[in-house]
């Protein structure tokens, strides 16, 4: 009899155990699918990170820009401030053109700034020169949720 509690003891103690890992891998796959909620700042893209970033994330819009560039730097700021406002939503980044020319080519830049919008990795929609916040924002939004 006393080897009888043990084995239920035992199982017991199993189950326990695979509730307790269940609810761990459960907690992490949350965190996973969290990816971009804790991105309120835009990332610093490459050309060698560029494709892993629109892979990772669903929405991803892109600040093609250089340092020289007065209009640029006119969008930067507004850019960092919808990064914040709309982080868990959208993830922003920016590639300076200069320093990373195969990606600039491959989509086509002609002209900066040009903010690009991909959705699951593929360009959807871009706007060329600097705008307004409101702009940006009514352009950005209209892809959400879609």
């Amino acid at each position: 009899m006393y080897g009888d509690n043990k084995i239920v003891q035992n199982y017991d103690n199993d189950n326990e155990l695979n509730d307790i890992l269940a609810r761990k891998r459960n907690e992490l796959i949350a965190k996973s699918q969290q990816g971009n909620s804790n991105i309120a700042s835009p990332v610093m893209l490459t050309d060698s990170n560029f494709t892993q970033t629109l892979e990772k994330y669903p929405l991803v819009v892109v600040d093609f820009w250089a340092p020289w560039c007065g209009p640029c730097r006119m969008v930067s700021p507004i850019i960092e401030q919808l990064a914040g406002e709309l982080a868990g939503k959208v993830v922003f980044g920016k590639l300076n053109v200069d320093e990373n020319p195969g990606i600039a080519s491959t989509f086509g830049i002609q002209s900066i700034p040009t903010i690009s919008i991909f959705k699951n990795g593929k360009a959807i929609d871009r706007f060329v020169g600097a705008a307004s916040k409101s702009q940006m924002q009514s352009k950005i939004m209209a892809h959400l949720g879609r």
